[in-house]
């Protein structure tokens, strides 16, 4: 009975093309709205996660104190025995690479000028060589281990500030970790932008030794484990947070603020979005199944006296209410993966975002269960809606419908 029921409810849409052509059609532009938006946001969360666990390790290591709390001195809470446990490590086969870092802060100064610097002691070699083009270098060139002068690479609103360029020495000075200062002299290797110019005005990267050498220690703030697949994170936190039980083992998504600030944000921009948009297709829905009732309140008469159940009304009219939403929907699909691929052959950029000077890639992800979901509840509220609209009418007295005008 179904397919007989189904072609009934096709053929009735096509009595009035025009307005099941304008009911379509908002449909399609409704759902492919939603796909699109949708699309624009798992991208975003997609390349947020990324360049999180990428600048800091899917996985972070260190003393409890070393999240919790702040330092009095640098390296207070630092890791005394970061080779014995990067070694420990890299002994999991899941593990790609660990690298260790040394944070600390202090000022940095031409020789006629001083200002604050926030400052991260890296492995140069290993850490541009697992982390790809992370920075901008927008001079110079990138650390590199085994050099025989202590080297700097600062940021480019800091070098703009200090009047540096590569070549240009500069010193370093801090606070040991026994609370003594202590000055280094530097050479700038190269300038760098990270695309955030209030990080460009403050942030200089050096390599582990130098760090440790200006604060008199051999600890290191932190490890970063770096593991295959990104899948294998929680799985990496308890196997190793079970292993060294005195240490914190934290995720990437722990230390992801901006991430969860923006897509905290995304999800009730997009969320009241897909609200409002759903609605107005209902609203479409409904108004164009209420005059095709409103029509045919004779005809659904007739039928009654007929023998026609009103249950099998109803289930006709939301059978049309069904073949209208999900001719829609699936126009609308096709018209989001149409724009999504087009994204893919014609790259477009979106505009920096506040607080960054560098735009990114606008770029829409194709996720089938979303697409799937979205359809499907699009279809539904256009079959309840169409069912809600057609109630009374189909119910009322078939005296009653056979005398309407």
């Amino acid at each position: 009975m179904t397919p007989m029921w189904l072609k009934f409810a096709w053929q009735n849409t096509l009595r009035n093309r025009r307005r099941s052509l304008v009911t379509v059609s908002i449909a399609a532009l409704g759902t492919a709205a939603i796909l699109v938006a949708g699309g624009f946001a798992l991208s975003t969360y997609q390349g947020l996660s990324e360049m999180a666990a990428r600048s800091t390790g899917h996985l972070i290591i260190g003393k409890p104190d070393q999240f919790n709390k702040d330092e009095d001195t640098p390296l207070q809470h630092g890791l005394d025995n970061a080779q014995e446990l990067r070694t420990q490590l890299l002994a999991d086969p899941q593990v790609r690479h660990v690298l260790p870092r040394v944070e600390f802060s202090g000022l940095i100064s031409n020789g006629e000028k001083s200002t604050v610097m926030m400052a991260t002691g890296i492995d140069p070699d290993s850490e541009f060589a697992v982390k790809g083009p992370f920075l901008t270098v927008t001079a110079g060139e990138v650390l590199s281990s085994g050099s025989k002068d202590p080297e700097v690479m600062l940021g480019e609103g800091l070098a703009k500030s200090l009047k540096a360029k590569p070549g240009s020495s500069l010193t370093l000075l801090a606070s040991t970790t026994e609370g003594a200062l202590n000055a280094m002299d530097v050479i700038v290797k190269g300038t760098f932008s990270t695309g955030v110019p209030d990080m460009d005005r403050r942030f200089i990267y050096t390599d582990i030794a130098t760090a440790q050498k200006l604060l008199n220690t051999q600890r290191v703030s932190s490890l970063g484990v770096f593991l295959a697949r990104m899948e294998m994170t929680d799985a990496g936190r308890q196997r190793f947070a079970a292993a060294n039980p005195k240490l914190t083992v934290q995720t990437w998504l722990d230390q992801a603020f901006f991430y969860k600030s923006v897509k905290d944000l995304y999800n009730r921009i997009f969320g009241a979005l897909g609200l409002i948009i759903g609605l107005i297709v209902v609203f479409v829905v409904t108004n164009a199944m209420a005059m095709a009732i409103i029509e045919r309140t004779r005809e659904i008469g007739t039928l009654r006296a007929l023998g026609t159940l009103p249950s099998q009304l109803l289930r006709t009219l939301g059978l049309e209410g069904m073949v209208l939403g999900g001719v829609g929907t699936v126009a609308g699909a096709i018209v989001a993966i149409a724009v999504t691929v087009f994204l893919l052959v014609v790259p477009m950029e979106m505009p920096p975002p506040p607080g960054q000077s560098k735009g990114y890639p606008l770029i829409i992800s194709f996720d089938l269960t979303m697409y799937l979901a979205t359809m499907l509840t699009m279809v539904t509220l256009t079959v309840l809606a169409s069912i809600w609209v057609a109630r009374k009418t189909v119910n009322m007295p078939v005296v009653d419908a056979l005398a309407h005008t």
